[in-house]
């Protein structure tokens, strides 16, 4: 039997149709009934590369189909070439840093091989490993999972990864962003060397060009998209409010605003509850999601908000890259990311598929820094409104070289926030709320607005 990387030819990658890339019938199959005809930008040129054996780092926007990118080809090569997994093994890994991002990769694998007699499985925290440990014990042709369950899995004896014939590392950038690089160093070391690796990220760091040096062979790069650049069909606009105010002015927004669906952002998870608590007293229905909650209230809040049940969902950015709900017609981030290429994954939840999404941001004094990291990144100013949506004012310049930073911008080893000595997450700034420096803030905030 011919190795993974000779099974298929290398196809042109101005293909523009799903029938042109030649796929197993059954999947063209599948396609059909889901009445998916042509193909996304990082389709069309991801799908031929990694049929043709290669291995891929892809880059795009979240939301234009990397999913199916990397899904469509690895079941064709499964059909194609049909032989039992071992036991306590698997054929192809999928690793992904969330459980719900874990749990819609499988379902697009299963939705688009439904006529194929393939063997998946699941392995993510926050559930009994009995159930993934007896799903294993035969073998299975696809695993998803997230890395800490995977190598607790190995740890137990209950998988092995010396059949892996290909990996995929999706939302790669999130996975070392939360901290992650680890495990997966831990997992690929357990590999065989031959195998097909595919990575494919939103954003392209230093530090994922580091990994995929290290771990890909001579690979296709695949990018539709400049790296953190945001989707063109969100309406990103900026509303100054203190942190004192910030409340008062999400609520102002989620009741002028025409709303589908909300997905607010807040940097902590103590942050997420107490917002979704503020809007709960003011009468608007919300739910949080984030770390701390079991796997079945995230399900549970997730399902309400897919369903239309609860239009506000507050989030913390474990959630960013896996709620793929349609309809989010606003993402709200009541506290402004100090890592610029979270901005984009956020904000990535909304214009999903072609349609149009609002991206508003609150920021208050402190913050400054990070939103002039974000404008430099993204490569454009954010236009700033009241906090009723009304009347947008003139954009904000950028801050001056010798303006004080937020801590934990200057570094990326400082970039994240981290506990104090009980256990409590510190304020980004680590200012008191005393009358001197709200004055201070303020006055920080106008030398900002202004650009001097």
């Amino acid at each position: 039997m011919a190795p993974w990387h000779e099974c298929a030819q290398q196809k042109a990658p101005t293909l523009t149709n799903f029938h042109d890339f030649k796929l197993h019938e059954a999947i063209a199959r599948a396609l059909a009934e889901q009445k998916y005809l042509t193909p996304t930008p990082i389709q069309a040129q991801a799908i031929p590369a990694v049929m043709s054996g290669r291995d891929v780092i892809g880059i795009a926007q979240t939301g234009t189909g990397k999913t199916a990118a990397f899904a469509l080809p690895i079941l064709h090569r499964l059909a194609m070439m049909p032989r039992p997994a071992p036991q306590k093994n698997c054929r192809v890994l999928v690793l992904s840093p969330t459980r719900e991002l874990s749990a819609q990769i499988l379902q697009s694998f299963r939705a688009c091989g439904r006529h194929l007699r393939l063997k998946s499985a699941l392995a993510i925290g926050g559930v009994s490993m009995g159930g993934q440990v007896r799903a294993l014990l035969g073998g299975v042709d696809i695993l998803v999972a997230t890395p800490g369950r995977l190598l607790d899995l190995v740890r137990a004896n209950a998988l092995r990864l010396h059949s892996v014939e290909c990996l995929v590392l999706d939302e790669a950038d999130r996975m070392l962003d939360m901290g992650f690089i680890h495990d997966i160093r831990a997992i690929v070391a357990k590999l065989p060397a031959t195998r097909q690796t595919l990575m494919f990220s939103a954003t392209m760091p230093r530090v994922i060009t580091e990994l995929a040096t290290q771990m890909l062979r001579d690979p296709v790069k695949v990018a539709v998209a400049p790296p953190a650049t945001t989707a063109s069909r969100v309406d990103q606009r900026i509303v100054r409010a203190d942190r004192a105010t910030k409340l008062g002015a999400l609520i102002d927004i989620l009741r002028g605003e025409p709303i589908e669906r909300a997905l607010i952002f807040t940097r902590t998870k103590h942050g997420a509850d107490k917002v979704a608590r503020g809007l709960s007293r003011a009468g608007i229905a919300a739910q949080a999601i984030h770390g701390n909650k079991s796997q079945g209230q995230r399900e549970r809040a997730l399902g309400a908000f897919r369903k239309g049940e609860s239009k506000t969902l507050v989030a913390t950015d474990i959630a960013a890259r896996g709620i793929d709900v349609e309809g989010v017609s606003h993402v709200i981030n009541y506290d402004l990311p100090n890592v610029p290429e979270t901005y984009v994954h956020r904000i990535g939840r909304t214009a999903r598929a072609g349609a149009e999404g609002v991206a508003i941001s609150l920021c208050d004094a402190e913050e400054a820094a990070y939103l002039r990291d974000i404008e430099k990144l993204i490569r454009m100013s954010i236009p700033m409104i009241d906090r009723r949506g009304g009347q947008r004012q003139s954009g904000l310049a950028p801050m001056h070289r010798g303006a004080a930073r937020p801590p934990g911008t200057g570094s990326p080893q400082g970039r994240h926030d981290k506990p104090g000595k009980k256990g409590r997450a510190r304020r980004p700034n680590g200012l008191s709320r005393s009358p001197a420096a709200a004055a201070e803030r303020q006055q920080r905030w106008a030398a900002h607005s202004k650009g001097v």
